[in-house]
């Protein structure tokens, strides 16, 4: 029977993204594993892959559209031996399908991204869920032949891309009589979304619009509308708090002068910010944490994300166990991730995750600032610009070039003293430049 094939949702945040292009045709036929179309996400450029094979019977969503929602029919897929007759009692409407509600005349097939791994969280539309809370990741087909036959799917492995569960999964399965529950898994729901206040009176567009202001308006990319609702849930939901510190960075710019004189690599102040932002977690892991209702997680590794301002908005790759490399490395990680960040060519790996974030707009002039908290990280560093500055120092009147740090924390998982103690050793590292290499 004709399967829809389904805007797939390519990142935890993703409610909508941009069909760039099809790479295949109407009447081609593909494998599980081929690359179907390339889908712009809120973050990045990314190919996507099909998962159960067929013809490919009619595109309904054509290459160059913007908005497409998560689970919204972009296509149709034939299975074997189906021929166009089949279509007659398919929608080709394009509108996202109810999420409760399975197809009777027709199953859906969702795509799995070709460049990434599976996601740990779980994506904006519902999804079946094991006993402990994880998703399971299976095709809408392989989901309903589930429950017609009452298999649980936390007890089957998949063998599709990524370790999806298949429709040949679940015919063996029933071959082999494993996998029977009492009720199909189906009925797991996904917990409510939380909706935002919302605020009273008129938004800015109307409120233009009712004093005849001018004005030009830009529509908002997939990016922005992510970038506002993660900062406003951050803002609404995260007690944030505030610890500040001045740093003198003289022996900081000299060394740095050295490094650079004598090495291929050109080292910035942003290295050294990273190096010693990650060394400071290493001697404050407690800084190096996050809230959940579970309780805290206390990370590892120091994974670093670092705030980088493209075209559409704002993303955050990651230099990853940061505490482990040296200026060197950073400054290459840095310079290669930035660049691919600013055309749009991350892997979601590359930007999903990080346990510790930086925003540096001292390279703009900023003096000082508080940056909003990404969750579900537990603190930000805000960095502002190296200045001289009068400083007493020996009780006489000095001058010495200052940089303002402010740490953004959530109060949830981390105290003021362990913020302090960790804003304490990373001033440290800044003016003792020479520690970070030990």
């Amino acid at each position: 029977m004709p399967i829809n094939i389904l805007m797939p949702a390519l990142s935890p945040t993703m409610t909508e993204g941009t069909l760039s292009r099809w790479l295949v045709n109407e009447g081609d036929t593909v494998n599980s594993g081929d690359v179907l179309a390339e889908i712009e996400t809120d973050k990045a450029t990314m190919e996507v892959e099909a998962v159960d094979e067929g013809t490919i019977a009619k595109i309904l969503v054509p290459g160059g559209t913007e908005g497409v929602a998560v689970n919204q029919t972009i296509a149709v897929l034939l299975e074997e031996d189906e021929d166009a007759s089949a279509l007659e009692n398919v929608s080709t409407e394009t509108e996202a399908p109810v999420a409760q509600a399975e197809p009777k005349q027709e199953e859906a097939v969702s795509v799995a991204p070709a460049t990434e791994k599976a996601p740990s969280s779980r994506p904006a539309a519902p999804a079946p869920v094991s006993a402990s809370g994880d998703r399971i990741f299976a095709s809408p087909l392989a989901r309903r032949m589930a429950s017609q036959e009452s298999l649980d799917l936390s007890a089957l492995k998949g063998t599709g891309p990524h370790g999806r569960i298949i429709k040949a999964d679940i015919l063996s399965a029933l071959e082999q009589g494993v996998g029977k529950a009492g009720a199909s898994t189906e009925t797991s729901a996904a917990a409510p979304a939380k909706t935002a206040p919302a605020a009273s009176g008129p938004n800015a567009r109307e409120l233009a619009d009712m004093l005849g202001m001018e004005y030009d308006l830009e529509p908002l990319s997939s990016m922005r509308r992510v970038i506002a609702s993660r900062l406003s849930e951050s803002k609404q939901t995260v007690p944030h708090f505030y610890l500040t510190v001045d740093c003198e960075m003289d022996k900081l710019l000299a060394f740095r002068k050295e490094l650079n004189a004598s090495g291929d690599v050109k080292i910035s102040v942003n290295d050294f910010v990273i190096r010693a932002a990650a060394l400071a977690l290493k001697k404050v892991p407690a800084a190096n944490a996050s809230f959940s209702d579970e309780g805290i997680l206390s990370y590892k590794n120091a994974d670093i994300s670092v705030a980088v301002a493209t075209p559409s908005g704002l993303i955050t790759p990651i230099i990853k166990a940061a505490q482990n490399k040296g200026l060197g490395i950073i400054s290459e990680e840095m310079k290669d991730l930035a660049g691919r960040a600013r055309d749009g060519k991350l892997k979601p790996e590359e930007y999903q995750g990080g346990t510790f974030s930086i925003s540096n707009l001292g390279m703009f002039g900023i003096k000082d600032f508080s940056a909003i908290i990404n969750p579900p990280q537990g603190c930000i560093l805000a960095v502002g610009a190296g200045e001289q500055r009068p400083v007493v120092k020996d009780g006489a009147l000095a001058i010495a070039t200052v940089m303002t740090c402010t740490l953004s924390v959530d109060h949830r998982v981390v105290d003021g003293a362990v913020g302090a103690e960790y804003m304490a050793a990373f001033k440290a590292l800044i003016q003792e430049p020479l520690s970070m290499l030990l």
